[in-house]
């Protein structure tokens, strides 16, 4: 991961990398994304409020539902509209936000928030608080399968996993499936990929697999089916139930080559982690120590092993 051309690029909103461009001259710097995940991602910083040429300090914003549209305006002032500008905007940055590999945003933002958003009459009364910011509002529209969180969410453990597992097979897709638009390159991926993906739900993997069986000759239409299901199924966190279903079925590969100390000792620390005694991190080094010993092609091109740099500590 030291070569930087490798590394995923993410976009991100300024703030949440300290920069001080907020309404109020503040910022919301997160402190796992510029001291642990900044040396393993490429990060493309913005604010949109700065990009449609808001000074810092500036005059609040809402979301006004007008009609049928949700319009950015002025808090105070309803003909302040600025939501033509924001879509400019967007438009303009269309070539760089089609290179990204995720975004990470900032919550309750009128332009950047991914939920909770408030959204207020044309009178200015609160509406509800179900909205989405503006600009993910055209994100989301643009780029429907590419990673999103929020700032504050990352702070979940399992959200955060399920958002970093996505940033690096959503890369890996776009390299290595995009770029080729094969089947074999397909069929390579989701080889690669297939423990990743029980890992998170049994049913995708099942459905992932029938999709790259009928992919001859629909190769552009199944990648871009393939990418969609696979991101809808790694978006929402896993649980010790299904990554114990995964080791299980891992620890099957070595039937033949582990004498009984090393099956009882792999068994052990599966359910050790079953059980909450130990992270993933632990049967997972044992199986790597084994595959190891006793290579196994299939096995060791598995990303379920090294999903993403262990640096990051997600599984400890």
């Amino acid at each position: 991961m030291t070569n930087t051309d490798s590394k995923p690029v993410v976009g991100i909103s300024s703030c949440v990398l300290g920069e001080k461009v907020r309404y109020d001259g503040g910022h919301k710097r997160s402190a796992f994304v510029t001291d642990k995940l900044s040396e393993f991602i490429r990060f493309a910083p913005a604010c949109p409020e700065m990009g449609i040429g808001m000074p810092v300090p500036r005059p609040t914003i809402h979301i006004r539902e007008i009609g049928q549209q949700q319009r950015l305006t002025d808090s105070r002032d309803a003909q302040v509209d600025h939501t033509d500008k924001m879509q400019a905007y967007f438009s303009a940055r269309l070539p760089q936000l089609s290179q990204l590999d995720g975004y990470i945003l900032a919550a309750k933002s009128p332009s950047c928030g991914m939920e909770r958003i408030k959204v207020y009459t044309p009178e200015g009364e609160l509406l509800h608080r179900k909205g989405q910011g503006i600009f993910v509002q055209m994100l989301k529209q643009q780029f429907p399968d590419l990673p999103m969180e929020e700032d504050g969410r990352l702070n979940d453990e399992g959200l955060r996993e399920s958002f970093i597992t996505r940033i690096f097979a959503y890369h890996d897709f776009r390299r290595q499936v995009l770029n080729t638009l094969s089947v074999r390159a397909l069929v390579d991926f989701h080889s690669r990929n297939k423990m990743l993906v029980m890992a998170y739900s049994p049913q995708a993997y099942q459905a992932l697999g029938r999709l790259v069986a009928g992919a001859k000759g629909h190769e552009e239409t199944i990648s871009k089916q393939y990418l969609t299901l696979m991101m809808r199924a790694l978006s929402k966190p896993t649980n010790r139930r299904k990554h114990t279903n995964v080791l299980m079925h891992l620890q099957g590969y070595f039937k033949k080559q582990l004498d009984k100390a090393d099956k009882q000792e792999l068994c052990e620390q599966i359910d050790k982690y079953r059980l909450g005694y130990v992270p993933l991190m632990a049967p997972v080094t044992l199986l790597r120590h084994h595959l190891k010993k006793y290579p196994n092609d299939y096995l060791q091109q598995q990303r379920y092993l090294q999903p993403y740099p262990e640096a990051l500590g997600l599984r400890a």
